[in-house]
């Protein structure tokens, strides 16, 4: 049964929203660190992605952050606390914290980053391992691994040259340098930039128009274009002359067919 349009489920370090009707907002909430990805809000994030996994009311998924900051990325506390540690054990605490925060990648929903701050680090890799990108005006994004003396993580190397293409992912990540969000938008990082007081509106506009299309044609969409979608053209043939005839035996097909020709909006159901 769908959790009720208005209903929030606090969880330490993160909060779950629902602020309408097939809409799940998932709110980092450690203001006081820049929302670093604290272990407690590591924990609350895999049961949160969990639990909209298992939900079949929802149809879209925004991240956004608490206060000033999108994400500052992994607490620097934590991922220098243990400087004696031998390799295979630091690799296996780094790999369960990469594949916690990239299990959004997972949903098959549309998933939103709405970036209203700085997203450094791991925190640009989760807005990256977001379907689309908004940012606010004047927010800093930028993957400084470099800097701090370590190796890009989070699947930074793949995620970055997916979005901005290699010269450009090369680029930032051997200058560790950020960009705002005009620049972030010319190389893809985001896909629009919208100011600091309609923000929030405009991001909730765009969720809202999404989880009102048909669920089904959604998510094979979304599976068609994950990972720089098909190898080679004829691959994409073969894919949609299949996907689309699944659509086609589908009640929301006729309803949005019915819907265009009488100038309505449809009421898509899933099935």
């Amino acid at each position: 049964m769908a959790p009720d349009s208005d209903q929030t489920r606090p969880s330490e370090h993160l909060r779950l929203e629902r602020p309408a009707p097939g809409v799940a907002r998932l709110v980092l909430d450690n203001p006081a660190q820049r929302n670093a990805m604290s272990e407690e809000m590591t924990a609350s994030w895999v049961a949160a992605i969990d639990e909209l996994a298992a939900d079949t009311s929802v149809r879209v998924v925004v991240v956004t952050g608490e206060g000033s900051a999108f994400c500052s990325g992994g607490n620097t506390g934590w991922i220098a606390s243990e400087p004696d540690a031998e390799v295979d054990y630091l690799r296996n605490r780094m790999m369960a914290f990469y594949r916690a925060w990239l299990s959004i990648r997972t949903l098959e929903v549309p998933t939103i980053a709405a970036v209203n701050g700085p997203a450094i680090g791991a925190g640009l890799c989760l807005a990256l391992a977001c379907d689309i990108r908004y940012a606010v005006q004047g927010a800093k994004l930028g993957a400084p691994f470099v800097k701090l003396g370590m190796n890009p993580g989070m699947a930074a190397t793949y995620l970055l040259p997916n979005a901005v293409g290699e010269a450009n992912a090369r680029e930032l990540l051997l200058t560790g340098r950020t960009v705002e969000a005009e620049e972030a938008r010319e190389l893809g990082l985001v896909s629009r930039v919208f100011a600091v007081d309609d923000f929030e509106e405009q991001v909730d506009e765009i969720a809202t128009g999404i989880a009102a299309t048909a669920p089904i044609a959604s998510r094979y969409t979304k599976v068609a274009l994950r990972d720089g979608g098909h190898q080679d053209f004829e691959s994409c043939v073969q894919w949609e002359a299949l996907a689309q005839p699944v659509t086609l035996a589908t009640a929301d097909l006729q309803e949005g067919i019915a819907a265009a020709r009488e100038k309505r909006a449809p009421a898509f159901r899933g099935v």
